[in-house]
């Protein structure tokens, strides 16, 4: 098949399963293109089956703001026609939902267009009232919806009351890069032998409350060598920065900015940490459990779907800072306990959500869509 994909290519987890399942696809021989404003951040710069189709923005003075979504609809209509695509796979749905109902009319109707919902779309975005009809109608029009986690298909019901069924088909993970190991040359960098380390890795929104994963680690240092790692840019970055400064904890706390080697990363870290106000699925904490990474995580949205609590990781509820850092404590001093969690978070992943299981749910959705 013939396959036109569009995500954002920044950061976050819309953009990274976008990325991977365009990778996945093209290793199983569907040719692939990304049509989007730059180089999605996972993608590779080469790789057979496997192509990138810039947007290039108009400048003119008329515009006080570039037209993106109609642009982007103009350059999904000429790949389509140019290479013959069979389908286009949105990730988010505004505006890509929208861009791509666009580009079907314009090459004359027959282009399906598959939309992944992802979750800030529905649970932020959507709901703007600006912009809360035309995420509606970008639902309604699509061919077919999918929604990362039976949370997200829900919340989208209840919010919009689309006219067509949402399918649920969760995010992966590709456990072979994604897998287990150590390394200590890189841990040195960071950590003293013995020292513990803590690792978060979001956007750095303020739903993804990093303030507390600062308060949960002054707790476990207090009781504990231990040093933290924080990755990943955003609005947050500076309040973050400035609280463990008044902690008095900055020189055991690394701000790394955004970062390509996430696997390499998973690989120094003792315990990872994500207490957000609300996640659809956490994908963040999907790769920390395939990398045998325990997981300590709010029990909200699409968490309690990825992560078992007391089997294959740990939830608490939002904000529950000290709650989270007893169990940060607990899970670093009881080996036994650590390695459970870290075994039962990789079988989890190998079981429900390896690459290998989900990728032929896409392919067979393709395939109905194609077969209308």
């Amino acid at each position: 098949m013939k396959i036109g994909i569009t995500c954002y290519p920044t950061y976050g987890g819309s953009g990274a399963v976008a990325a991977e399942l365009g990778i996945q696809l093209s290793q199983r021989g569907h040719h692939v293109h990304f049509v989007s404003y730059a180089l999605p951040f996972r993608l590779p710069t080469f790789q057979q089956n496997l192509f990138f189709h810039q947007v290039e923005m108009m400048s003119y003075p008329l515009f006080e703001h570039t037209p993106y979504t109609i642009t982007l609809a103009a350059k999904m209509a000429d790949v389509a026609a140019a290479e013959g695509l069979d389908l286009l796979h949105v990730h988010y749905a505004i505006p890509h939902a929208v861009s791509a109902v666009l580009a079907r009319e314009a090459v004359g109707g027959r282009l399906k267009v598959l939309t992944t919902l992802h979750g800030t779309d529905i649970t932020l975005v959507g709901t703007d009232p600006s912009l809360r009809s035309i995420t509606r109608l970008a639902i309604n029009m699509s061919d077919r919806v999918t929604a990362v986690s039976s949370y997200l298909e829900q919340r989208t019901r209840e919010t919009f009351l689309p006219d067509r069924p949402i399918r649920v088909i969760p995010n992966f993970v590709d456990s072979s890069r994604f897998r287990p190991g150590r390394d200590e040359e890189a841990r040195s960098r960071f950590a003293l032998p013995g020292e513990r380390i803590l690792l978060h890795i979001s956007n750095f929104r303020p739903v993804k409350r990093v303030t507390d994963v600062i308060r949960i680690f002054a707790v476990v240092q207090r009781e504990m060598p231990a040093k933290l790692l924080m990755v990943g840019d955003g609005v947050e970055r500076f309040t973050a920065q400035h609280l463990a400064r008044e902690m008095d904890i900055e020189k055991k706390v690394f701000f790394l900015s955004r970062q390509e080697d996430i696997p390499g990363l998973m690989k120094v870290a003792d315990l990872f940490l994500l207490p957000s106000e609300l996640e659809s699925f956490g994908l963040a904490a999907l790769e920390a459990m395939s990398c045998e990474v325990p997981v300590i995580a709010s029990r909200v949205g699409g968490l309690p779907e990825v992560i078992e609590d007391g089997v294959s990781g740990l939830l608490r509820p939002v904000g529950d800072v000290e709650g989270m850092a007893r169990e940060a404590l607990r899970v670093l001093a009881d080996g036994a306990l650590h390695l459970r969690l870290a075994q039962a978070g990789r079988r989890r992943v190998l079981e429900h959500f390896d690459a290998p299981r989900i990728i032929p749910h896409y392919e067979a959705l393709y395939r109905e869509l194609l077969g209308e």
